[in-house]
């Protein structure tokens, strides 16, 4: 039976798209989760990805993240699907680009909804779409000094 949604505080809010940015300045989770804060919402899901020190086997000693001109307006087109699919109370998302460190912050997102299981399936879609659609690249650097360019 489909999931209806009769009480205000249940519907999608009319502009749920809080905080989008592509920055090349240190993310905060901290800022992200105020963005969405909507007191009808029950659920809060936040995902926030790191630079991690290995990758496919190689260690990796850091990346640079770069993006085409027209990222942040395919990351407002997948926000503004995200909250037509479901319904968000609040969104954000924000990426970094340029140089990063093991243990970065390189995207954090969060979606708001008035109940918890809405909100892990579209923080999910949220960041699966601005994987694969948003024009972000990534290259990478190895210990052993090798270089790799990925979603380029």
């Amino acid at each position: 039976m489909a999931q209806t949604y009769d009480h205000p505080g249940e519907r999608a809010a009319p502009d749920p798209i809080r905080l989008l940015a592509i920055r090349d300045t240190p993310l905060s989770v901290d800022e992200v989760l105020a963005a969405v804060g909507d007191a009808s919402a029950g659920g809060t899901a936040l995902f926030a990805g790191t630079v991690r020190d290995h990758d496919g086997g190689a260690g990796v000693t850091g990346l640079g993240y770069s993006s085409h001109p027209t990222a942040e307006a395919e990351l407002r087109r997948v926000a503004e699907e995200v909250a037509a699919g479901f319904p968000v109370r609040a969104l954000a998302a924000v990426h970094r680009v340029g140089d990063l460190s093991v243990g970065d912050l390189a995207v954090v997102v969060a979606v708001s909804c008035a109940h918890r299981a809405e909100a892990f399936e579209a923080c999910r879609r949220l960041i699966d779409d601005l994987k694969h659609r948003v024009p972000i690249w990534k290259h990478q650097t190895f210990t052993d000094g090798t270089e790799e360019w990925v979603g380029a």
